[in-house]
């Protein structure tokens, strides 16, 4: 059985990672920083679909929090085959307002995150000459949007790790691939106003919001794939054409 480890999984696009690929045979870690209610509720569900589970609190952006979470890990499965970096977090506003805790927050969690956790995810990997990483990014790294100016620099450094690690790591046989979803129906988007989700719509030739199972089917399409390496795939309803 191979073993998953899914970073921010406690909810929205990480718990329906988790889920899918608990229905498909994996072990799962459910890593979470803060919202223990909804990360057990996550382990809940896996554990029904007949997966066995880890959960843990670790925040990514700290590299010994990190480092303990892969520790514990490699004690209960003894190896890791897929690491899925989802943890993010947004702090918006325009670049004359942004303060630089707000940028430097973003920039933490979205990519110094995924940097700790790849890190120690490729260690393990290159031993058994296998595994597959894919970042979570978003299509403002790959065009930007307004009032995201942090958000977006961390995706599309995303997007550069990506591609630095599969050079790097092809010949251990490990994938690096990353996943750029558009619009998708979660808890971040929930909050927007209803102008903001007309005026993106209106700029999605699909004319439809995600959702959280699409971007769950792209990550195990991905798992399942040995011959795609260093890619960015948009999910994003023909948003960036």
């Amino acid at each position: 059985m191979k073993t998953a480890l899914i970073t921010g999984a406690s909810r929205g696009i990480g718990r329906g990672i988790c889920l899918l690929l608990s229905e498909n045979g994996y072990n799962i870690i459910i890593n979470y920083s803060g919202n223990e209610e909804a990360a057990k509720e996550t382990e809940k569900i896996c554990n029904e679909k007949g997966a066995n589970t880890l959960i843990y609190k670790a925040n990514v952006e700290n590299e010994k929090e990190v480092e303990r979470m892969f520790e514990k890990v490699l004690e209960k499965f003894g190896s890791i085959d897929l690491l899925v970096n989802n943890a993010g977090i947004t702090k918006d506003n325009l670049i004359i307002r942004m303060s630089l805790e707000e940028f430097e927050n973003v920039i933490n969690i979205n990519l110094k995150g995924a940097f700790n956790c790849s890190k120690q995810a490729a260690k393990t990997m290159s031993k058994k000459r296998y595994g597959k990483i894919i970042n979570i990014s978003s299509v403002a790294g790959v065009s930007g949007n307004m009032g995201q100016a942090n958000y977006s620099a961390s995706k599309a450094g995303l997007i550069g790790l990506t591609k630095s690690m599969a050079k790097e790591l092809a010949k251990r046989n490990i994938c690096v691939n990353a996943i750029a979803p558009g619009f998708i129906e979660t808890d971040m988007t929930d909050i927007l106003n209803e102008n903001i989700k007309e005026k993106a719509l209106e700029n999605i030739p699909l004319g439809r919001m995600g959702r959280v199972e699409e971007i769950a089917k792209t990550v195990l399409f991905l798992s399942n794939s040995d011959y795609i390496t260093g890619q960015v795939i948009l999910v994003d309803g023909g948003m960036v054409i």
